[in-house]
């Protein structure tokens, strides 16, 4: 069946109603405006991912002619001063399908055209242009960077609709495009990894930034990627505050206009945390959905959630009690404590939600919000956490989302009794079926297992470590993935901008915009792997400091 007027209704309502991001973007962020071809790629990407999901919607050409384009403004990416008979967005179009078929040659595109009389009408056309007027077009009307985007759209189209199980017209080529790059492919003799991640990283910049809004109205002198470029720049050193980092941002930046650091400070303050939150999950998600197009990155794993705490906090707390809360060992020091939910194993670690943690929230609400989170981004199958998490409730409620789950258990007297019959027996490993009592007789079945430490230091029940698990032993060797978000929250905390304010929001944008950072290293090195390799392995071929230096200069730095 084709597209039709309630079929696109229904798909630009499930638009419109994501939770993540708006559209169009030029619309959504003061980053794009309606000339910005970044901004018409985000919009056809975010489109696209939800036209083919439509039961009607099962041709490509179909898409191309339904596009909505009378947003954009094409005529910036015009070369033609006079008026031609054939409309920029019309060309645009034409030349999308030319590249979703992978046809070299106009005159192939030509007798598509006019062997098709209904996509003829649907796409503008009352007559067909010649060869020579669409090679002209092409060459010399079409701006080299609106060329490049016609193959970067084409691309993306193929992707979204092979990934739904649209019949397409050639196999996309799942390997991204960057600015400056004329034929996308790699050369291993002469191209570092480094050299590849600066293209890279100003392709995933110009993505991912835009999530970021200030909301801060028209006729502002400051640009507001000056204020995303301070935050990163302070990222660079660490324990750089805001009003020192400014201050050197002045001289190392090749703005005209940059912030104070009392003027970054407000700005971020006016934020709340909820769209502290929407923003940097719709950062995430345009992260994703790049990295979704190759390979080697599936939208699924395992995730594991915790809780990091910032630097204990040595001040006077008074009126900040329910957020200045202490720390998770139960010590006399007090600190702010942040809550994410991350990918591990063998999934590129990204940082999917963060989130702050408030003296009287439960453990379990905590969990619920951030899996919610996780689960729009990625499809999750198993979840790893840690014993502060050891609740038959939050149990419960992750086996009633049909999913699974290994948290080590605290050890109770009968746990203790259990390890001393296993260590008279020299037993390395017992597993045993448990109830946990909910209330109201109802009672969440679970499986314990018993595993004894390599080399451990102990002579007693501590050589034990106790799990629970609802999927198997098997998955108990999973739990060591664990590790990685300890490894992530060190790299986060470096990124981290330094300050003695007690404001929450601040602190939280801090801790949020550190995850993000984190979230772009490790996407970017991912994608460097693929272009150099055609494979990814879990150790980054770059490092942190390259991406972050890179990053600087896409933000005006250096």
């Amino acid at each position: 069946m084709c597209s039709t007027p309630v079929s696109r209704r229904t798909v630009f309502r499930r638009i419109a109603q994501q939770r993540y991001g708006d559209w169009p973007a030029y619309d959504s962020t003061p980053l794009y405006d309606r000339t910005s071809l970044a901004g018409l790629e985000s919009d056809i990407r975010t489109v696209s991912e939800t036209w083919f999901d439509h039961e009607n919607h099962h041709s490509v050409e179909q898409f191309v002619s339904a596009l909505p384009l009378a947003y954009f403004r094409f005529s910036a990416h015009d070369r033609y001063e006079r008026s031609t008979h054939y409309q920029m967005d019309t060309l645009f179009r034409v030349f999308v399908l030319k590249e979703l078929h992978g046809w070299k040659h106009e005159t192939v595109l030509v007798d598509f055209l006019r062997n098709r009389s209904e996509l003829r009408e649907q796409l503008g056309f009352e007559t067909i242009p010649d060869q020579s007027t669409l090679w002209r077009s092409w060459h010399q009307r079409f701006t080299a960077d609106l060329r490049e985007t016609v193959e970067t759209v084409a691309r993306t189209i193929l992707i979204k609709a092979q990934n739904a199980g649209v019949e397409i017209p050639r196999e996309p080529v799942r390997k991204l495009r960057y600015h400056g790059s004329e034929s996308g492919e790699s050369k291993l003799d002469n191209q570092t990894p480094l050299e590849q991640a600066e293209k890279i990283t100003d392709h995933v910049s110009r993505i991912v930034f835009p999530a970021f809004s200030l909301d801060r109205g028209g006729g502002c002198e400051i640009p507001e990627n000056a204020y995303w470029g301070l935050q990163t720049y302070l990222g660079l050193r660490e324990n750089l505050a805001a009003n020192e980092g400014a201050r050197s941002f002045i001289h190392e930046s090749r703005r005209d206009r940059t912030p104070l650091g009392h003027g970054h400070r407000d700005q971020i303050r006016g934020l709340p945390i909820e769209q502290i939150r929407g923003m940097y999950r719709q950062a995430v998600q345009q992260l994703i959905n790049e990295l979704a197009e190759t390979e080697e990155f599936f939208r699924a794993g395992i995730v594991a959630i915790d809780i990091t705490e910032d630097d204990p906090f040595t001040g006077d707390r008074t009126g900040h009690e329910d957020e200045i809360i202490g720390t998770k060992e139960k010590t006399d020091e007090y600190a702010y404590q942040w809550a994410t939910v991350q990918l591990v194993g063998n999934a590129v670690p990204l940082v999917l939600d963060a989130r702050p943690v408030r003296k009287g929230e439960s453990r379990k609400e905590i969990v619920e919000d951030l899996l919610d989170s996780a689960e729009e981004l990625v499809h999750v199958d198993n979840i790893l956490m840690d014993r502060e998490f050891d609740s038959q409730h939050i149990l419960e409620m992750i086996s009633q989302r049909g999913l699974s789950y290994v948290v080590p258990k605290r050890m109770q007297t009968s746990e203790k009794a259990q390890t001393k019959r296993l260590l008279q027996r020299d037993q390395d490993r017992y597993e045993t079926d448990r109830k946990l009592h909910l209330g109201k007789n109802e009672w969440h079945e679970t499986t314990l297992i018993y595993r004894r430490k390599e080399d451990s230091e102990h002579d007693d029940h501590r050589q034990y470590s106790v799990f629970m698990t609802n999927c198997g032993s098997g998955n108990l060797t999973e739990y060591g993935y664990r590790w990685e978000i300890e490894s992530g929250y060190r790299s986060i905390k470096r990124f981290m901008a330094a300050t003695t304010s007690k404001d929450f929001g601040l602190r939280f944008f801090y801790f949020a915009f550190a995850c993000l950072l984190y979230s772009i290293w490790r996407g970017v090195d991912l994608l460097v792997q693929v272009d150099l390799t055609g494979e990814y392995e879990h150790s980054p071929i770059v490092t942190a400091d390259n991406t972050l230096t890179l990053l600087k200069r896409e933000t005006g730095i250096g």
